[in-house]
């Protein structure tokens, strides 16, 4: 597995961070799955650790925590829950939150799937399904009942989308499942021009499409179906570890102090 596609390699990225700061900062995110796959995967990650930084590597974890205390939240008062992963990649998600009853579906395109499979097997209550989300078919393939309740987590997703996508996108999800709810990341104008111009240094066709400045002011006009249950900046609620490098410190303040990315919960209220 030495020589890995440029996907391959863009979804180990996200894995990779997971797993070595679990090691380093375990009090911020204990990923035990991913430190076990990322031991097996025979791969040189220097190159992804200078790309990538630890100060990046803690904001995913960050967003990971976050996603996982939204989840459980929503867990603890459905036990038997739905949880859909939007766009999957090699997230671990299910192995943090798993109460022996909940059933999560990974969806993410066929090619991403294939290589999730070799790393993650699936199994009866974590299952992959190759799938677009913006495509309907994937819904027939749940076992979803309105008495269980229905998670979704969309991470690293929806700024690579315009504005008119996801706000249809979560508009139909509200339609076809009132009482469930949907946690997500989202950036600021400022960030997106910064990583937009660093993609395009980079010569890499990936750009982000979709800033959210006021989600209060903004997100409600995507539909009346929906409701702001939670909204923070991403490092608000963690304290800054005096293990982090300089570097990881003073861009963990700025990013707050700026309100670079935030979190965003919304429950479909039918």
């Amino acid at each position: 597995m030495s020589h890995l596609s440029e996907i391959e390699e863009t979804m180990l990225g996200p894995l990779w961070a997971r797993a070595t700061y679990s090691k380093r900062f375990p009090e911020l995110l204990d990923d035990k799955k991913a430190i076990e796959i990322i031991e097996n995967v025979e791969y040189d990650f220097k190159k992804m650790e200078d790309a990538l930084g630890e100060w990046r590597a803690v904001g995913l974890m960050i967003r990971a925590r976050r996603f996982d205390e939204a989840a459980k939240k929503y867990i603890k008062e459905n036990p038997y829950a739905i949880v859909i992963n939007i766009g999957a990649g090699l997230d671990t998600t299910f192995s943090r939150i798993d109460n022996g009853k909940i059933k999560m579906y990974n969806i993410d395109l066929p090619e991403v799937i294939k290589y999730r499979t070799q790393l993650i097997p699936p199994h009866d209550r974590n299952q992959n399904i190759e799938s677009s989300a913006f495509e309907e078919d994937w819904i027939n393939q749940i076992d979803y009942s309105e008495e269980k309740g229905i998670f979704f987590i969309a991470g690293g997703f929806i700024y690579y989308f315009d504005e008119k996508t996801i706000s249809s996108f979560i508009e139909k999800l509200a339609d076809k499942f009132p009482g469930g709810e949907i946690v997500f990341d989202a950036v600021s104008s400022l960030a997106m021009k910064k990583v937009n111009k660093r993609a395009e240094k980079a010569d890499s066709d990936l750009r982000f499409k979709l800033a959210i400045d006021d989600p209060q002011e903004q997100i409600p006009l995507w539909s009346d179906k929906i409701r702001i249950k939670a909204c923070f900046v991403i490092g608000d609620r963690v304290s800054t570890s005096k293990n982090w490098k300089l570097k990881t410190k003073i861009m963990n303040k700025i990013s707050n102090w700026l309100k670079t990315a935030r979190i965003i919960r919304l429950e479909f209220v039918g």
